[in-house]
């Protein structure tokens, strides 16, 4: 097994928005990979993977019934929708940056 992995290789993603605040909900592929999930993919990673995007707080909510977390990043999209120069305004292509995040392979 290699030293490190793409979180790609092991989970899907999906974003939205509101306002400023990005949500980003992450599932693994494989239900047996949600504990090394929850270990591996903290609040101060997905922090740091998004420092570029200067969000002001990054919140992680477990949402054990359906294997996923929901990452929650205020103001991390350059002021919405209304405001952003960026050419996407709602934050759909940002779940891309998390997945492509390198992250210890699991057992």
């Amino acid at each position: 097994m290699p030293a490190t992995v793409t979180l790609a290789d092991f989970a899907h993603a999906r974003a939205g928005d509101k306002g400023n605040i990005l949500s980003i909900a992450v599932f693994p592929l494989d239900a047996a990979h949600y504990d090394w999930l929850k270990r591996e993919l903290t609040a101060e990673r997905v922090a740091d993977q998004f420092a570029s995007r200067r969000p002001s707080r990054v919140q992680r909510y477990e949402v054990d019934s359906l294997k996923a977390l929901n990452f929650v990043l205020e103001d991390a999209l350059e002021g919405g929708v209304n405001r952003s120069p960026g050419l996407d305004r709602h934050g759909k292509s940002l779940s891309y940056l998390l997945l492509s995040m390198c992250l210890a392979p699991p057992e």
